[in-house]
C-alpha cells in the first residue's frame, strides 16, 4: 500500500556528483522521519544520513561535509545531494521512512524502497 521509490542512480567518476531522490506513495497519513542508508557488497547496512520532518539532521562521519539530505514534505519526498564522490560509496543506497499509514492503524512504521545502485569507479 506504501511504495517507496529511489531514483539518480548511476556510474559515476571520483570527485563528481549525484542527486538521489526518494518518493513515497499511496494512503499515507503522515511521513515523520527518512533517511537514506547504503550497503556494501560483504558488509553491514549502515547509516547515511537521516531527516527529521522539522529539518533536523544527521549524517554519517563519511559522509559528513560531502552529503547533504533535504526533504519537500508536500512531495513527501526525500534528497541527498552527494558531491565529491569516493570509490568507497559504491553501495546500493536504500531510502527509509517513518510512515504512518491505515494499513499501520495510524501508528508510525519503518519503510524501506528497494534501493539504487550508485558506482564510483574511473
Amino acid at each position: 500500500q506504501v511504495q517507496l521509490v529511489e531514483s539518480g542512480g548511476g556510474l559515476v567518476q571520483p570527485g563528481g556528483s549525484l542527486r538521489l531522490s526518494c518518493a513515497a506513495s499511496g494512503i499515507i497519513f503522515s511521513i515523520n522521519g527518512m533517511g537514506w542508508y547504503r550497503e556494501a557488497p560483504g558488509k553491514q547496512r549502515e547509516l547515511v544520513a537521516t531527516i527529521t520532518r522539522n529539518g533536523d539532521t544527521k549524517y554519517a562521519d563519511s559522509a559528513k561535509g560531502r552529503f547533504t539530505i533535504s526533504r519537500d514534505n508536500a512531495k513527501n519526498t526525500v534528497y541527498v545531494q552527494m558531491n565529491n564522490l569516493k570509490p568507497e560509496d559504491t553501495a546500493v543506497y536504500y531510502c527509509n521512512a517513518d510512515i504512518a499509514t491505515i494499513a499501520t492503524m495510524g501508528v508510525f512504521r519503518g519503510f524501506w524502497g528497494q534501493g539504487t545502485q550508485v558506482t564510483i569507479s574511473s
